[in-house]
């Protein structure tokens, strides 16, 4: 995801968050919130002289997808090789592929990885915090 993409994505977030929209329970609301915050930066981009976003619609796909599915960590999910994903605080991500562990290239962010584990525990019920720093979920299977 580009600079400006990551800006409007964050944005979007904090929104939704505020506003309570799930963009899995309502895509609609969350593709209004995600128009407005392009719309937004370019009109406050404009007015400082900043980077306008060139190819808008581009930008509000690549964000609508950031927030539907898990982000940088989809291509791992969707590959049916692999068996297991695991994250550890450095933000290097691990995954297991015919039982046996590697490290793959990908490294998140501290706010991307917060951001994953939050939408991924939202179905499992379960959570991360101070009182409880580590969580073990499955995400359910998709046939």
């Amino acid at each position: 995801m580009n600079r400006l993409s990551a800006l409007v994505a964050e944005r979007v977030r904090s929104r939704l968050r505020a506003e309570g929209v799930d963009p899995s329970v309502d895509p609609d609301a969350a593709w209004r919130i995600t128009r407005s915050e392009v719309r937004r930066h370019d009109d406050l981009a404009l007015a400082r002289g900043d980077a306008l976003i060139e190819d808008e619609a581009a930008c509000m796909r690549e964000v609508l997808a950031s927030l539907s599915g898990f982000g940088a960590l989809q291509p791992l999910l969707d590959d049916p090789e692999i068996e297991e994903i695991w994250l550890n605080g450095d933000g290097r991500v691990h995954v297991a592929t015919g039982g046996a562990a590697r490290q793959t290239g990908l490294l998140l962010e501290e706010a991307a990885v917060r951001d994953l584990v939050e939408r991924m525990l939202q179905s499992t019920g379960r959570r991360v915090d101070i009182s409880q720093p580590f969580v073990d979920a499955s995400l359910p299977d998709v046939i």
